[in-house]
């Protein structure tokens, strides 16, 4: 093991009790409860509560998983997908995607939206940042979070997250998630 590998891994544990928390994810931020949760959000790669494939983390390739959905509210005009890391050691989640203005009948999305617009992650970037939690920091959740709003959002390409809660809010009629996990030791 390298000097700084070791060095990191070290911060790692010693961050390892610092994270933006569960309460601070999009769906709570908004306010929406359990009662909304209706939509069914799957994966071709990965199971809810199971680990994300390396192939779509900075170890990997770096690449969106593929998602679906479904149960929409046929009083839904758009979709949003937020993918969210609560156990980032910052004040709030590390938005890894924001993807907003989808169509109601996109029912999927891979490596970019059909349709939609892509939003400033955590990373300043338009698209898909990967997981890439520090080493030692414990195991993160990556939650892929997909909500049925009952308006077309104006926002233009590159809204960041808090500008997006900000014009969801009030609008969500449904929502559901998946969960995966990763650990860099």
């Amino acid at each position: 093991m390298g000097l700084a590998h070791a060095i990191g891994k070290n911060l790692g544990r010693a961050i390892e009790p610092i994270r933006a928390g569960d309460d601070k994810i999009a769906w709570r931020r908004l306010g929406v409860d359990e009662d909304t949760r209706t939509i069914k959000v799957t994966s071709a790669a990965f199971t809810d509560g199971g680990p994300l494939p390396v192939t779509f983390t900075a170890d990997g390739a770096g690449i969106a998983p593929p998602l679906a959905w479904t149960d929409i509210p046929d009083s839904a005009r758009s979709v949003v997908l937020i993918v969210e890391d609560p156990d980032a050691p910052f004040p709030k989640p590390f938005a890894h995607w924001l993807v907003y203005s989808l169509p109601v009948t996109s029912g999927s999305i891979a490596s970019s939206p059909a349709g939609g617009r892509e939003g400033k992650n955590s990373m300043l970037r338009n698209g898909y940042t990967p997981a890439a939690p520090p080493a030692g920091h414990g195991m993160h959740h990556y939650h892929f979070q997909v909500f049925a709003i009952d308006i077309v959002l104006e926002l233009g390409e590159g809204a960041g997250r808090s500008a997006l809660l900000d014009a969801m809010r009030n609008h969500v009629i449904a929502w559901g998630d998946i969960v995966a996990t990763y650990e860099r030791s």
